[in-house]
């Protein structure tokens, strides 16, 4: 009697309990995923490496997988076969997503085919996976809960990295003032090439005072801000009449003082792209696809790590000491 023919398996990084960059396991059995009806099988090149996910790995953050897991959204590789109903991929087509339901850091993920976007050739595999979370974040946090216009001024905190550069690039193409920090001068650098119009080193004791003399006694319009529990009480200082605070990433809190938002009715705004509609989901993707076709839209990445060294990407994305472009795992 002939043998069912055996589900091949792939190398992909499993969590089994929360904790630090140590849980993260690398294992060569584990089972190719099946594409179920409107889903995409991808063969993966290259997945983008997020803060959020080492949050979530540690077990400190909102969401909790269910143990075990393969953590990664945002891969970019080639469809390798797609579930039933799927009309908009085929075997062989370059994509890049927003999120998989079986983990990006892996050699094969499963996703929503209303997740999986086309991947132009003139990005190459390593951009595509610099692409989704950072660059539908920046977009939510400018236009959806930020209400950004054309000719007001931006600041953005941390702006080398992923997200960063993501809102330099969009804010510039879309006509604001764009103010970026980092914390080097090559992380300046990259901010200056990728659209910002001034670059300030936050490890500068008076960076604010800077920021300050170059937007004047106005202030600036929005913030936005990837590390509030160190900056949010400064931010409010720099802020316009009606200014907004993009809360976009956080490792811990902080101490303000709430009479500074009613000197100027400010705002401070969380944003979260885990809870974007489907609607605010598609605003996001047609701006993205829009820019890439245009070319304003040029993912930089930055550390590039074999899936071996996966505990070494998620120690160094909190603890480098300075971002230059969006980390990746390459397969």
């Amino acid at each position: 009697v002939a043998m069912a023919a055996t589900r091949s398996v792939m190398r992909a990084v499993r969590v089994f309990e929360f904790g630090g960059p140590e849980v993260l396991k690398l294992q060569s059995d584990v089972l190719v995923p099946v594409p179920k009806e409107n889903q995409v099988l991808i063969k993966v090149h290259a997945c983008g490496v997020n803060p959020v996910e080492t949050y979530i790995r540690s077990g400190t953050y909102a969401r909790k997988p269910a143990l075990p897991y393969t953590p990664g959204s945002d891969v970019a590789g080639v469809v390798e076969s797609v579930g039933e109903h799927v009309t908009a991929f085929k075997k062989g087509d370059r994509v890049f997503t927003l999120e998989t339901l079986s983990g990006g850091y892996a050699e094969y993920a499963v996703a929503a085919a209303n997740r999986v976007f086309p991947l132009p050739d003139k990005l190459d595999f390593r951009q595509g996976a610099a692409i989704g979370v950072p660059y539908f974040t920046a977009y939510r946090a400018l236009f959806q809960k930020g209400c950004a216009k054309a000719g007001e001024s931006v600041l953005v905190h941390g702006a080398s990295g992923g997200v960063g550069l993501a809102a330099c690039q969009i804010a510039r193409a879309c006509g604001l003032k764009v103010l970026g920090t980092a914390g080097t001068e090559e992380g300046m650098n990259v901010v200056l090439r990728n659209g910002a119009h001034q670059a300030f080193n936050h490890r500068d004791p008076n960076y604010t005072e800077r920021i300050k003399a170059c937007t004047g006694p106005g202030g600036v319009d929005i913030i936005i801000e990837m590390l509030s529990n160190v900056n949010l009480d400064a931010d409010l200082q720099l802020l316009a009449c009606a200014g907004r605070v993009m809360v976009v990433g956080c490792r811990g809190r902080i101490e303000i003082n709430p009479r500074d938002t009613m000197s100027k009715e400010s705002s401070i705004i969380g944003v979260s792209l885990f809870l974007a509609t489907e609607e605010e989901r598609h605003e996001c993707a047609t701006a993205v696809l829009d820019g890439i076709e245009a070319g304003w839209l040029k993912p930089v990445v930055g550390l590039e790590y074999p899936l071996e060294k996966v505990a070494k990407a998620h120690e160094d994305i909190i603890c480098s000491s300075g971002a230059r472009g969006k980390m990746v795992l390459l397969l």
